[in-house]
C-alpha cells in the first residue's frame, strides 16, 4: 500500500523523556522564578500545573503502523498532550484532569456493545487488545476552542468492533457513554467543578461515521497505555470532528434507530451541533474557527497559529458522508 502524505519517519519522533521534562516548559514560558511578581491567582494556577502528582505509569503496547495512518507532521510533545486537555469530569481547567485523574481505576474495565445488533457484546481490555488489530495512528486533534495537536494514538478500528456486534437494519446511529462514578470523578458530583454538565457524558455518530475507516477507539498514546486524563482506558477518536466528539473513558456503545441526544448539543445547541465537523467557514458564536493554535514545544501563548482545514484535513476520507448535507445548518 502506497504511503499517503502524512507518513512519519522514526527519526522524526522526539524521545518521550524529552517530552516529560517540565523544566523545558518553564523555560519556554519565560518563568525563571515562578510566582515572582505574579497575582496570587496566576501563581496558584502555575503551581497547580507543575506540582507533583502520582503519575500514571503507562505500559508498553504492541502495535502495527499502517502507513496510511502515519504523518509527516511534528508530533505534539507528550507532556502537552497529557497536561493540556479537557475532561470536565475532573474539572474545567486544562490542568485539572492531569492533577485529579491519576487515581482513576482503569483496570478491570469493560465496554458493552448493545442495541440494534444481532450479537451483543461485552468486551474487557484483553478482548479489545487481542480480538482486534492494534495499530498506531497519528491524527490531528482540533479542539472547538481553536487549539490543535498531533497525537500518535494506539488502538483499534471502531468499524471492526461494530462489525463484530452485527448491526441490524435499524442501526442508524451509534451512542457512546462514559463512566459514571462521582466518587472517582469529582466533576460529576459537583456542578461548579464539572462545568454544569449533566452526566454521564454522552456522544453520538451516524452509523456511516462510526464505520468510516478513520474512526478509532484509542487504548494508548505514544506507544503506551492511555493515561487517565486522556480518557483511559478506552476513548473515541474521530479526527475530522471537533475534540468534544471524541468521548473519553467509554463503558457503553449502543446502536440506535433514532439520533441520540448528546451532552454538549443538549447543553448549548446553538454552539455545539450534533455533527461538529471541523469547518473553518462556520464560526463558533463567540470566536472564529478559521485558524487554530497548534500546540508545540513552546509555551501555549507562543503556539503557532495556522489556517484550519475543512474536515481537519481529512476531506478525502469523509466528505462523501455529507454530500447532501447543508453544513452551515447541520454544524
Amino acid at each position: 500500500m502506497a504511503n499517503k502524505i502524512w507518513h512519519l519517519k522514526d527519526n522524526q519522533v522526539t524521545p518521550e523523556s524529552v517530552f516529560k521534562d517540565r523544566r523545558n516548559i518553564i523555560k519556554a514560558l519565560g518563568l525563571t522564578s515562578i510566582g515572582v511578581g505574579l497575582p496570587s491567582q496566576v501563581q496558584a494556577g502555575i503551581f497547580d500545573l507543575f506540582k507533583s502528582a502520582p503519575e500514571f505509569q503507562g505500559k508498553p503496547m504492541n502495535f502495527k503502523q499502517p502507513p496510511q495512518f502515519q504523518s509527516k507532521e511534528l508530533l505534539t510533545p507528550y507532556n502537552k498532550v497529557t497536561q493540556h486537555n479537557n475532561f470536565y469530569e475532573f474539572g474545567t481547567d486544562k490542568a485539572d484532569p492531569h492533577q485529579r485523574a491519576q487515581s482513576l481505576r482503569v483496570d478491570p474495565w469493560s465496554v458493552s456493545i448493545s442495541g440494534e445488533v444481532d450479537n451483543p457484546l461485552t468486551l474487557d481490555l484483553d478482548d479489545l487488545r487481542n480480538q482486534f488489530e492494534v495499530q498506531q495512528r497519528i491524527y490531528r486533534l482540533r479542539c472547538v476552542e481553536a487549539w490543535s495537536m498531533v497525537i500518535p494514538w494506539v488502538g483499534i478500528s471502531l468499524a471492526d468492533v461494530i462489525k463484530k456486534a452485527q448491526p441490524n437494519s435499524k442501526a442508524k446511529y451509534v451512542a457512546f457513554e462514559t463512566l459514571f462514578d462521582p466518587q472517582q470523578m469529582p466533576g460529576q458530583s459537583n456542578r461548579r467543578l464539572g462545568g454544569g454538565i449533566e452526566y454521564p457524558y454522552v456522544e453520538g455518530l451516524t452509523i456511516e461515521e462510526a464505520t468510516n475507516e478513520l474512526s478509532f477507539l484509542a487504548l494508548g498514546l505514544y506507544g503506551k497505555t492511555l493515561p487517565p486524563q486522556n480518557g483511559a482506558p478506552v476513548r473515541l477518536v474521530v479526527p475530522w470532528k471537533y475534540g468534544f466528539k471524541s468521548i473519553k473513558s467509554i463503558v457503553s456503545i449502543r446502536l440506535m434507530e433514532q439520533r441520540p441526544p448528546t451532552t454538549w448539543n443538549r447543553l448549548a445547541p446553538h454552539e455545539y451541533g450534533f455533527y461538529a465537523n471541523v469547518n473553518p467557514e462556520v464560526d463558533h458564536p463567540r470566536w472564529s474557527q478559521a485558524t487554530e493554535r497548534r500546540i508545540g514545544e513552546g509555551g501555549l501563548l507562543s503556539a503557532k497559529r495556522i489556517p484550519t482545514e475543512m474536515y481537519n484535513g481529512y476531506g478525502e476520507q469523509v466528505a462523501h458522508l455529507y454530500r447532501n448535507l447543508d453544513l452551515k445548518r447541520n454544524y
